[in-house]
């Protein structure tokens, strides 16, 4: 079989700088910012490249031929959250409302040994901060 492995995630935003900065600021992330160059789907655009928990997560602007449809409402179908390992789910998130994150779900317990919180952040991102 073929080696497959993993290589990004990819978001798209009306103001990739703004959800860029959520990341950079609610959980550390690194950005590399620089422009989409010509011939490119997005020349003279901001390109966003997050490395956040070891992997790479793209920023996308608008697009700019087709209809962009609004965040779908949580929970939905599809590739529905982030998820990020921290070593105690409470005090990541007393630490995030301090920065001014808004905790949409939890801390709470799902199962033994399974503690979780989920952090809204821009156009309906949902970060799931799990505790093992």
């Amino acid at each position: 079989m073929r080696d497959f492995r993993f290589d990004h995630v990819h978001l798209r935003s009306p103001n990739p700088d703004a959800t860029a900065k959520f990341f950079e600021t609610m959980f550390g992330a690194e950005a590399k910012r620089d422009t989409y160059p010509p011939g490119t789907l997005y020349p003279g655009q901001v390109r966003i490249s997050l490395t956040l928990g070891g992997q790479k997560i793209l920023i996308a602007p608008t697009h700019p031929h087709d209809p962009m449809a609004p965040a779908p409402a949580f929970p939905y179908y599809g590739l529905e959250h982030i998820g990020l390992t921290v070593d105690n789910v409470d005090e990541a998130c007393e630490e995030l409302r301090r920065k001014g994150a808004d905790i949409a779900i939890g801390p709470l317990t799902r199962s033994a040994g399974l503690r979780l919180a989920f952090v809204r952040g821009p156009e309906g991102i949902m970060v799931e901060l799990v505790q093992r």
